[in-house]
């Protein structure tokens, strides 16, 4: 049976992804977040997005703007999540923001929705614990931009049943991506690997080894990599990165995963990535 109405809590970078995804494949969205001025622009980016996916699509594959956008109610009235038959959550990666969210949806929407947490590091069994679902409760961790990556890395948590693992397959086919189920752990597979590389790269810049350009060029010249470590947390975003990689360091108590002193100067700076114009690089 077809999944027809989606929340989606969060109109961050992967919250707007998300959103636009299930729309052009024809879900009725429910987007909150908790301000208006964040939905006003999480619509304007969407809307971009469209565009630009447009100058790329052959004239017979062109996506309806207009359409896409009534498939969105953008609110930031939490209630509205009762007529959600599936969740998708991409709240920012601090795990007292997101036990205080999963604490509000649990009361409010119906017993058997499922709530797919989009994290990059926080373990699923302990986003669990702050519901009464935790058999309903998993990860799916897409990938950005989330419209154009067809994989996801899907991840089970100790108490996620088998009925909720073969629900998020089909929502997923029906969203046109496939996905690796792994198993619960801090950082999953792709964030575990991914955000080493990253803090690694960054700490080559703290020790003036190689500039942002060269260490991103020997990554897609010697490896065949599409984007540098750096150019992908840029389009990720260092505050996601940091978060991420605190994650990390606070569940293994392992000294590799200790945050490079740049990568913090540049989130206290306010230097993101794509989000806000400047990271490793600069953006229009």
């Amino acid at each position: 049976m077809k999944i027809q109405t989606v929340g989606v809590v969060g109109a961050g970078v992967m919250g707007i992804g998300v959103a636009q995804n299930l729309a052009q494949t024809n879900h009725d969205v429910i987007l909150v977040d908790i301000k208006e001025q964040i939905l006003d622009k999480a619509k304007q980016e969407i809307k971009n997005n469209i565009r630009f996916q447009c100058l790329f699509q052959k004239k017979d594959k062109t996506t309806n703007l207009e359409e896409v956008i009534e498939k969105i109610e953008f609110s930031t009235n939490y209630k509205l999540l009762e007529k959600a038959e599936f969740l998708i959550e991409n709240v920012t990666e601090k795990w007292d923001n997101k036990k205080q969210v999963y604490s509000l949806i649990d009361a409010i929407c119906p017993a058997d929705c499922i709530f797919a947490a989009n994290t990059s590091a926080i373990p699923i069994t302990r986003i669990a614990s702050a519901t009464k679902r935790a058999d309903k409760v998993l990860g799916i961790h897409f990938m950005n931009p989330v419209p154009m990556k067809p994989m996801v890395e899907m991840i089970r948590g100790y108490h996620t049943s088998e009925n909720t693992i073969e629900t998020a397959k089909n929502m997923l086919a029906q969203m046109g991506k496939e996905c690796v189920i792994v198993n619960d752990s801090p950082g999953f597979v792709s964030n575990r690997v991914l955000m080493l590389t990253i803090n690694e790269a960054v700490f080559l810049l703290h020790d003036q080894v190689a500039t942002a350009e060269d260490v991103d060029k020997i990554f897609k010249g010697c490896f065949g990599h599409k984007m540098g470590p750096l150019e992908t947390a840029d389009l990720i975003g260092l505050d996601t990165i940091l978060f991420s990689i605190e994650v990390l360091y606070e569940n293994f108590n392992d000294s590799k995963y200790r945050p490079c002193p740049l990568l913090k100067k540049m989130v206290d700076a306010g230097l993101y990535g794509r989000k806000n114009g400047q990271g490793f690089y600069v953006y229009q």
